[in-house]
Formats: structure tokens, C-alpha cells, sequence
């Protein structure tokens, strides 16, 4: 079994299309959140998400937009990313949204686990070695699979010792790959990436390949047409901001 891990697409349909036209062959994909928001195409991403085999669990971004919930969280860019979702967002895909399942959701039995956050709390940010400890601890997944930071990041750990993973990439422009032997005794969380707006120093489009019979993970960076991408948040009239980090990728 071989699977596609997205997340935080962040309603970039340029870059859910280029990360859908690149990555190799897959059985299934798990989406792990944040599928809308920022981005100036909301409802032609689920259209695309909607018709793939596979789980699509919620994000925070996700539960604002779908519904009329004050985000206290929220700065205010992403506040006003939110209202202009709600403004736009088809009854349909208001309700694919609504019927997204909150992390953690176990998959084969419990020895994998998809959250959009952690998996003790779906909004909250897996940042440090810490915060990383203390996941572990709460899940017994051998592997989590996570979201919402917009970095490719990952932390192992044989019960003793923890340990950061980071992939290193010979390339800033093409398309680019790093594996991951996952090692039986160790667990481990790992994060793909944000497809639409990384935040790692690299405007790429992040995903990644979980492949069962290899014991395998692979993080991927591919380009898109961030050019069209800014062009379409412009002229819905959203932040400049959100036009502009995606070139940065920060």
C-alpha cells in the first residue's frame, strides 16, 4: 500500500494540481487538513479532493469556514481569509466540509494515525522536541501523521531518545524528493508539508509518499504557478500578504 499525504492546501489550486500531476503512483490518499482557507479557490479544491479515494480529515481552517464560529485564534488576515470563504463556498462543499472528520483517525487498526494538529488536541502546533514528547506519550500509533506547522518536519523516538528529521533537497526550483527509512522499534510523527502555502523557506509544494511494503516515507517538493495563484488572491480582494509569502514560502 502506497499513500499520499497532503495537507494545508489552503485552497491553492495550483498547487493541489501540480502536487495531483507529480506524485508518483499511490493507492489511497490522506488528507490531514486545513483543505481551504487563504487561497482564492475553495470550492474547486474539495471538487478535486472530493473524487479521490481515501480520508480528508477537518482542520481548524476547515471548522471556521464551514461554519459561523468566532476563531479567537485567528489574526486577522486569517480572519478575514475566513469570511470571504464562508461568502464563497457552495452549499455542497459547506457540507463536504462539515462532515470532515476530526483527528486523530486511526488507520489499520491503530498502528497508523492521521491529525491535523496533535493528537491531543487537533489546533495545536507540533513545534519542539517538547511538544513532540508529550504527542508520543498521548498516542500509541506507531506512526501520526500530521499537519498545521506548514513544514516538512519529524521527530523519531525509541522510547528513550528523540530525535528531529528534516529532509535535505540538492535542488530550490524542480522537483525534488528525500526518503526516510522508517525503522521498525522507533515511532514516529511525521509531516508532509503544506501543498499551499509552506512556511519553510521554500515556495514549493510540499507533500508526501508513505509506502507500507518499503517501510518507507518520502517527503516531495514540487513548483506550481504561484504566479496564477497570487493573481487569483488579488483579484478576489483578499490580504497582499497571502499573495506575497507564497514566492517566500514563509
Amino acid at each position: 500500500m502506497r499513500a499520499l499525504i497532503i495537507s494545508d492546501v489552503h485552497s491553492n489550486l495550483e498547487a493541489l494540481d501540480a502536487v495531483l500531476k507529480l506524485a508518483p503512483a499511490h493507492d489511497t490518499m490522506w488528507n490531514l487538513g486545513d483543505t481551504v482557507g487563504y487561497a482564492a479557490n475553495p470550492n474547486e479544491v474539495i471538487e478535486r479532493l472530493s473524487r479521490l479515494p481515501g480520508v480528508s480529515i477537518r482542520g481548524n481552517h476547515d471548522r471556521a469556514c464551514a461554519s459561523q464560529e468566532e476563531m479567537d485564534d485567528f489574526s486577522p488576515v486569517a480572519d478575514r481569509a475566513v469570511q470571504w470563504t464562508r461568502q464563497v463556498l457552495s452549499r455542497n462543499y459547506r457540507e463536504w466540509l462539515q462532515r470532515l472528520l476530526p483527528g486523530p483517525v486511526p488507520l489499520q487498526g491503530r498502528a497508523l494515525s492521521c491529525v491535523h494538529g496533535s493528537p491531543i488536541d487537533e489546533d495545536e502546533y507540533l513545534v519542539s522536541d517538547d511538544d513532540a514528547a508529550i504527542a508520543l506519550e498521548a498516542t500509541d500509533a506507531r506512526i501520526t501523521f500530521f499537519g498545521h506547522t506548514h513544514k516538512q518536519v519529524g521527530f523519531a523516538t525509541d522510547g528513550d531518545q528523540l530525535c528531529v528529521l528534516e529532509p535535505l533537497f540538492s535542488s530550490d526550483n524542480e522537483p525534488d524528493d528525500y526518503e526516510v527509512p522508517l525503522r521498525s522499534g522507533l515511532r514516529y510523527l511525521l509531516n508532509p508539508g503544506s501543498v499551499g502555502q509552506p512556511r519553510d523557506g521554500d515556495w514549493r509544494a510540499a507533500f508526501a509518499i508513505y509506502d507500507e511494503a518499503r517501510s518507507l516515507f518520502t517527503w516531495y517538493r514540487v513548483p506550481y504557478d504561484f504566479l496564477k495563484t497570487q493573481d487569483s488572491i488579488r483579484r478576489a480582494g483578499l490580504p497582499e500578504f497571502l499573495a506575497a509569502r507564497l514566492r517566500q514560502g514563509r
